[in-house]
């Protein structure tokens, strides 16, 4: 029985249902071709600001043998960056391309997405709502009545579909009052959970010492670490959102875990720290798992299963 991984939504037609985690090979256009000329079925930039920025200062990132933590502090090259990339970019490869944005303020990102507005481009824009590695800066995803405020002033800035990256929730409560507010959005059409969990701390102990420099070694854990997270973010917004597609991010490691998230609900699932750490050649790996857990499990396609988790 031949597996069939491609999916299509929003207009789009993706051959796989795997691509990066922004944040992930997507800060040059170098790295944005090595995920483009990859098994990858789309590619995200960098969440960009109006300005180029260096990030925080290194060490910045630290791998564990549970995933990683990381304050990296928004290092990009600034928007018209990416904004040309997209302006050049391929779309006849059959892989979208979404950009990402995360200004330091909510006008930021209404003049960003103005610009992309009026260049007109095929690619979508995912606003990140959730970065948590600015120091001083909270994430505006956990205050629910500046999050409405801002999806209603990017609606009246940007009338074409666009999408929100989400921190992690943990309160039943609060799923459901951030499902309300998301789907008082018409234009929100995706959301991807989710970002890193904010504010861990590992330690090493030879040194006795936190293993990033930043924010005195606090910082986003991602990997192994975040799996269960992430897939009750998936399965709870896949449940509540009306008309809206999820996209799973978080842990994905190996077929496995991609199988998982589209079982909780994800329409794509995006991989972060295991890119980071193999490369490209994890796209085609965990394609190739997914695949295989696919025919023994007897699906033919991702919507046999999609959304369909059992519960006791």
């Amino acid at each position: 029985m031949a597996v069939d991984l491609s999916l299509s939504w929003l207009g789009l037609e993706m051959e796989s249902p795997l691509y990066n985690a922004s944040g992930v090979m997507c800060r040059l256009r170098e790295e944005l071709d090595a995920v483009a000329a990859s098994a990858a079925g789309a590619l995200i930039t960098k969440s960009c600001t109006l300005e180029a920025r260096e990030g925080n200062p290194e060490p910045r990132y630290f791998s564990t043998p549970m995933g990683s933590i990381n304050s990296m502090g928004l290092p990009n090259q600034g928007y018209p960056y990416y904004f040309q990339y997209a302006a050049e970019y391929d779309y006849s490869t059959g892989k979208p391309l979404f950009v990402s944005l995360s200004g330091m303020s909510l006008q930021d990102n209404l003049t960003m997405l103005q610009a992309l507005d009026d260049l007109q481009l095929p690619c979508l824009p995912e606003v990140n709502l959730s970065c948590p590695n600015v120091p001083g800066k909270p994430q505006l995803g956990y205050d629910f009545a500046a999050t409405a405020a801002a999806l209603c002033a990017i609606s009246r800035v940007y009338a074409r579909p666009f999408g929100v990256k989400l921190p992690p929730y943990f309160d039943v409560a609060h799923f459901t009052q951030m499902a309300e507010v998301l789907n008082a959005c018409e234009n929100l059409r995706f959301v991807t959970c989710i970002n890193s969990i904010g504010n861990g701390l590992v330690v090493d102990m030879d040194s006795e010492s936190a293993v990033i420099k930043p924010k005195g070694g606090l910082g986003g854990l991602g990997g192994a670490y975040v799996l269960p997270t992430a897939l009750a973010n998936v399965r709870e917004f896949s449940r509540l959102l009306d008309h809206k597609y999820v996209i799973g991010c978080g842990g994905i490691d190996s077929g496995a875990e991609a199988f998982m998230h589209i079982l909780c609900g994800a329409t794509a699932v995006q991989i972060g720290t295991c890119l980071h750490e193999e490369g490209v050649g994890a796209f085609s790996r965990i394609q190739s798992e997914l695949s295989d857990i696919m025919e023994a499990k007897g699906y033919h396609a991702l919507t046999d299963f999609r959304g369909k988790l059992k519960t006791l």
